[in-house]
């Protein structure tokens, strides 16, 4: 199944760009990591607000904030998509290290994802 791109693009005959559902569901984790509650006007609650995080002390209890943040914020949003088996997080210097594993509803595998999240991400 194919699915609009995002970030939006045109394909080379000018059409809108589309990706795979495995594409497209990495694609769907990284709004949610990148997007900060209040950014969008439609949906004022939609994101988990890392990026806020990465200016915080290097600490564990910043990296256990991480983790539930970007595990209830999954489930919130993607859950008829996926389900989250594991979050991890490393704190790196200026940045947070994000692993998702979660499996696929509809085709049942499993994958992994990184995120790399910056306090000047766009």
């Amino acid at each position: 199944m194919m699915r609009i791109d995002y970030p939006l693009q045109f394909d080379g005959r000018g059409r809108t760009g589309q990706s795979r559902e495995d594409e497209y569901i990495r694609e769907l984790i990284e709004q949610v990591l990148l997007t900060t509650p209040g950014e969008r006007v439609m949906r004022p609650t939609f994101g988990c607000g890392v990026r806020e995080l990465v200016f915080g002390a290097a600490s564990p209890e910043v990296a256990t904030a991480t983790q539930y943040l970007v595990q209830s914020s999954l489930q919130q949003w993607l859950a008829e998509l996926i389900t989250v088996e594991a979050v991890d997080v490393e704190v790196l210097e200026s940045a947070l290290l994000v692993t998702v594993v979660y499996i696929v509803r509809r085709s049942q595998s499993r994958v992994r994802v990184e995120v790399t999240v910056s306090g000047d991400s766009p």
